[in-house]
């Protein structure tokens, strides 16, 4: 066999899956048909969930929020004035590390992967693509073709398809990407201007009748604007430019841009695969799942792909685990993007509705009642949870056992713990106890090589958690929750899956 996991496409959600499946001891080979990462800022929004999980490669987390921008306030600005404020640190403070939306451009991004990835020891393979492939229950058997037009025969034991929306992994399986586009046009650009918008660093969404217009900091005094083509500007997508939207964009926030840096406009699709798992073959990121980029979710939901997806094939592959749990990828990956598909395909429509009472609602309405709605206490933290992927839960999920009945439940993201930050998301499985945890705990930890951490007390909400206990997954979420009286349970699971917790990391 050449390599254990052969990886299609290194944008984010490849390399991050490269790197984690190198840094369990995996034997990986990326490769990408371009010549050289890209060199636009595309995808710009990294979400709390994932510098949480940025923090369990050495120095990773660090750097990104080192190099970002911290957006820690959202105004809403409606009609040439700001009409809400919402603070966004406010609402995440004390529920991670990471009490804001980080701007920080996807070409900058990838570079920082793909050096963490070549200190690794891997390099991307550039201008090589995957021709085709066949599997058997040994494993894949892919044809890649190189820049001088060579095609060379590669044995892996899977392989794993972050090859974009047009993946070639998803049509060679034959799947379908059911969906649709939507008719307005997109632009993105990231501009040096000047006005009220820009004298915050601080994010802006921009409300009118008709659509609508986001504004976010970049370093070094840079600005992204997402919008939408005005139906009047009657042009070739190719052929559009930041001239065919200036009025529109001045017209919606005040900013007088002085330079453009870089313009793209684009048709926006909302996809989702019918499977992400075949056998040996897996999606992931655009291939698997393309939604509105409102939000800033898309590559976000690729990276948390990627990290759900490496933990499990490297246990299977060591033999740590049983082969079943691969159908937890799909099962709880697709999930969540079906979800997301639906809010963020929502919330799209009714902002660019183009009706009347949308656009009354849009532009009268919600400036008004989304600061309001922000008061209620509890709100602002739910919202926070949902914008930053946060409330991510697998509740349903076959790993996800034990009691239901405690104030932290099977499936749930192991919350933050200042206090006890290097067990809140240790990157491997360990038992977390609140309380005075009988002797026969330790001692059980101790039998499997079960890292424990052993907490006095934590209250989540006004629920104690005394007395609890939690075996956490490598990617931070409870697989199995319990009391002292549920250890011969926790047995029956790790009997049932198998679980071998001597591992390295």
């Amino acid at each position: 066999m050449n390599t254990e996991v052969l990886i299609t496409g290194a944008g984010p959600t490849g390399l991050v899956l490269a790197l984690w499946l190198t840094r369990m001891g995996v034997a990986v080979r990326i490769i990408d048909k371009t010549a050289a990462p890209g060199t636009t800022s595309r995808a710009m929004a990294v979400h709390a969930r994932t510098l949480e999980l940025y923090g369990q490669e050495q120095g990773l987390a660090a750097e990104v929020v080192a190099d970002g921008h911290k957006v820690e306030h959202l105004n809403i600005w409606t009609r040439g004035k700001r009409t809400g404020r919402m603070p966004l640190g406010k609402f995440g403070e004390g529920l991670t590390p990471y009490p804001f939306v980080l701007t920080y451009p996807q070409d900058a991004h990838e570079k920082l992967l793909i050096k963490h990835l070549e200190a690794a020891g891997i390099r991307v393979e550039r201008q090589t693509e995957l021709t085709g492939f066949t599997q058997d229950k040994n494993g894949v058997t892919a044809q890649l073709k190189n820049a001088s037009g060579a095609i060379e025969e590669v044995m892996a034991a899977y392989l794993c398809g972050g090859d974009g929306a047009h993946s070639t992994v998803r049509n060679t399986l034959g799947m379908s990407f059911e969906g649709g586009t939507y008719s307005q046009i997109f632009f993105v650009a990231d501009v040096e201007a000047e006005g009220a918008v820009t004298a915050n660093q601080e994010g802006y969404f921009c409300l009118n009748p008709k659509d609508f217009c986001l504004v976010f900091p970049l370093k070094k005094k840079n600005i992204r604007i997402i919008g939408i083509v005005p139906d009047d500007v009657k042009k070739d997508i190719a052929t559009l430019s930041f001239d065919d939207v200036a009025k529109r964009v001045a017209a919606d926030t005040n900013l007088n841009v002085t330079n453009v840096n870089w313009f793209s406009a684009y048709h926006t699709h909302h996809r989702m695969a019918d499977s992400f798992r075949r056998d040996r073959v897996f999606l992931l990121g655009d291939a698997a799942h393309i939604h509105s980029p409102a939000g800033g979710q898309g590559m976000n939901t690729g990276i948390g792909d990627a990290i759900n997806l490496a933990w499990k094939i490297n246990a299977v592959l060591r033999g740590h685990i049983v082969p079943d749990v691969l159908n937890t990828y799909a099962a709880e990956r697709m999930g969540f993007a079906r979800r997301l598909l639906k809010t963020t395909d929502t919330a799209f429509r009714f902002v660019t509705g183009g009706s009347y009472l949308s656009g009354l609602l849009c532009s009268r309405l919600l400036p008004y009642l989304a600061p309001l709605l922000f008061k209620i206490p509890g709100f602002g933290k739910m919202a926070f949870r949902t914008i930053s992927q946060l409330g991510i839960a697998y509740p349903r999920s076959a790993l996800s056992a034990g009691s239901r009945d405690l104030p932290i439940v099977p499936g749930d993201r192991m919350p933050f713990i200042a206090a006890h930050a290097d067990a809140s998301n240790a990157g491997h499985w360990n038992l977390q106890s609140f309380g005075d945890i009988p002797a026969d705990v330790k001692a059980f930890c101790q039998q499997h090589g079960l890292a424990h951490y052993s907490f006095p007390y934590y209250r989540v909400g006004t629920a104690p958690a005394a007395g609890a206990f939690y075996l956490v997954r490598p990617d931070g979420y409870v697989a199995f929750a319990g009391s002292v009286e549920d250890v011969p349970l926790l047995r029956e699971y790790i009997t049932r899956w198998r679980l071998i917790f001597r591992q390295k990391h």
